[in-house]
């Protein structure tokens, strides 16, 4: 999606259409997170400090973010994927690949199912979404950003190896800017500079990863698109545009997150063994705390009770102020054929809950109806 957050605040509110925006808290330590594209034209972007931001762009409009209708909005886009394709992979909040191998005689031609995605998303939703069409996820996704606004970019193989080369070693997926600092400290600024490095150079300097940059450098990545339905795991979560230090706040999105999970694990007929929460605070320091089920799950009190109670462990013995916090559904199987003769009357009412929870949701919007926080 093209500049999400700031795309969804101009399309609700008219008044911010053809004007510069920033969505993030205007604060001291405020971060940009996301700028439209009138800002961005002042050298605005998202991770950046608002004060920054406003000295760039004294004119910006700020708005508070608004994620329960980003998340509702975003939830809608992904339902639209399944028109195309049923494996889908949903990497962010404003992301996914769609592998089409098996959807060509059906609807068409690659680029014809790009331009039709393209239409069905603004049509339903009235914001634009920039698509990259390739022979894998890094070209695709390299052509999804090559665009944009409203873009579509078609990558094939003849087109990438002429335009690879020239490209910023930055442009690798899995090269932040700490290893491509380390990269141009050693000569190498493009990715024809990578590709004429020594494989065993380059083994020596960053390990096993190397081999992955090379392949990448080369146009070549093997890593398939992998539904919801074939995945190990299931998350959501959430990068807070300043560290937050009320615990109770933290915990609350987590509601949220186990909302989001659950409903995913219930689409795809899944059950969950594991629950796991991930804490990044704002060094970028991460943890990581799990907790096994009593038994295999789908239900959204079953894996909040679970991921409350790793929270609420945590946050009694070390709790730091949180930059990010996310939670997933691990060890994923299909429910047993096997039914209770005897079935626990408030398991079938949490049950008949979370359908009809669903029920609503999909049919009038999601975050039509929710659970109550505590």
């Amino acid at each position: 999606m093209d500049a999400f957050f700031a795309s969804v605040e101009q399309l609700d509110h008219p008044e911010f259409r053809g004007k510069p925006l920033l969505v993030g808290h205007d604060g001291l330590r405020g971060v940009v997170a996301a700028a439209s594209y009138e800002a961005r034209r002042f050298g605005c972007k998202s991770a950046q400090p608002i004060a920054v931001a406003k000295l760039l762009c004294p004119h910006a409009i700020i708005t508070p973010g608004r994620f329960d209708r980003y998340r509702e909005l975003s939830q809608q886009i992904h339902l639209l994927f399944e028109h195309f394709t049923p494996i889908v992979e949903p990497v962010s909040i404003d992301e996914a690949y769609l592998d089409v191998t098996g959807s060509l005689r059906l609807h068409g031609e690659p680029q014809t199912i790009a331009q039709n995605l393209k239409q069905l998303i603004h049509s339903k939703t009235g914001l634009t979404a920039s698509v990259g069409v390739a022979g894998n996820k890094f070209l695709a996704k390299l052509a999804s950003d090559m665009n944009k606004p409203d873009g579509l970019m078609i990558i094939t193989a003849t087109e990438a190896e002429r335009i690879l080369p020239a490209m910023s070693v930055g442009r690798l997926w899995g090269i932040g800017p700490k290893t491509e600092a380390h990269l141009v400290s050693l000569g190498v600024k493009t990715i024809a500079d990578l590709r004429r490095m020594p494989a065993e150079f380059l083994e020596a300097q960053f390990g096993s990863s190397a081999e992955h940059f090379l392949e990448l450098a080369h146009g070549r990545d093997d890593r398939p698109v992998i539904p919801d339905s074939e995945s190990k795991s299931i998350s959501h979560e959430q990068t807070f545009g300043v560290d937050v230090g009320a615990p109770d706040a933290v915990r609350n999105v987590l509601l949220d997150h186990v909302e989001q999970v659950a409903w995913r694990l219930r689409r795809h007929h899944l059950l969950a063994r594991r629950v796991s929460l991930k804490i990044r605070f704002g060094d970028f320091k991460t943890i990581n705390r799990s907790r096994t089920l009593r038994h295999p799950s789908d239900r959204t009190d079953e894996l909040l009770a679970a991921a409350y109670q790793i929270f609420d462990e945590w946050a009694a013995n070390s709790f730091s102020p949180v930059r990010l916090i996310g939670m997933a559904a691990e060890s994923l199987g299909p429910p047993s054929a096997q039914m209770d003769l005897f079935q626990d009357p408030n398991q079938a009412r949490a049950q008949e809950l979370d359908h009809a929870l669903d029920s609503i949701n999909e049919r009038f919007g999601k975050r039509a109806i929710r659970r109550a926080g505590n």
